[in-house]
């Protein structure tokens, strides 16, 4: 097991809680996103580890990457201590380039993460570059509603929203053309309206393979 230890202060400690505690509340969905993985699995959002104990047997190594410093959140250590698998953990943005060869790993996952990359574009060609050929990325997002009346309001909130509450989340990308024009090619896509307020209760849940 490898960890990064870095601390981010203050607003890191209180943010890694906060987010834990919000991020609880969609578990239910992580079983069927991340039921296909295999391998090594890079896992870009890895935030405070929720994904770990809904990962299956055949996974052998998960590489989670995110700017957010939760070395000192105390659980985080008990979910890793609590797979059988080994886990590795940086404090990595993931549009400025992975450090990761090639074709490397033989799953990547995203779970409510790419609402939040500042440039979701590079960082999804990162992502299909150190994809195996044959490889699967696994993701469930929320995103731009399918309503026309409710999209409108995404785009009139958004900008208040991703810069003073929403802590860097958009709540109307449209997560299936930000996949296909990053590199994957769709191999299944589930929409549905989940629990919440409509602006961020639409989920895009698919499974893509990396283009060529």
């Amino acid at each position: 097991m490898a960890e990064d230890t870095r601390s981010g202060g203050f607003r890191d400690w209180l943010k890694s809680r906060l987010q834990d505690w919000a991020m609880r509340k969609v578990d239910p969905l992580r079983p069927e996103v991340l039921a296909p993985a295999s391998g090594e699995v890079l896992e870009i959002g890895f935030g405070t580890g929720l994904n770990l104990e809904h990962y299956p047997e055949g996974v052998s190594r998960v590489v989670g990457l995110d700017p957010l410093a939760a070395a000192s959140f105390p659980k985080l250590r008990e979910r890793i201590a609590g797979v059988g698998f080994a886990v590795e953990r940086h404090s990595l943005r993931a549009d400025r380039g992975l450090p990761f060869d090639a074709g490397r790993f033989d799953t990547v996952v995203t779970t409510w993460t790419l609402c939040t990359i500042p440039e979701p574009g590079p960082a999804l060609r990162e992502m299909a570059r150190v994809l195996k050929p044959g490889g699967r990325y696994l993701f469930i997002e929320h995103g731009r509603a399918p309503e026309t009346s409710t999209a409108r309001w995404q785009d009139r909130i958004d900008p208040l929203w991703s810069r003073y509450l929403g802590d860097g989340c958009h709540m109307n990308r449209p997560i299936d053309r930000l996949v296909e024009g990053g590199g994957f090619r769709l191999a299944s896509l589930d929409r549905f309206r989940h629990d919440g307020p409509a602006l961020l209760a639409h989920m895009y849940r698919g499974v893509a393979e990396r283009e060529g």
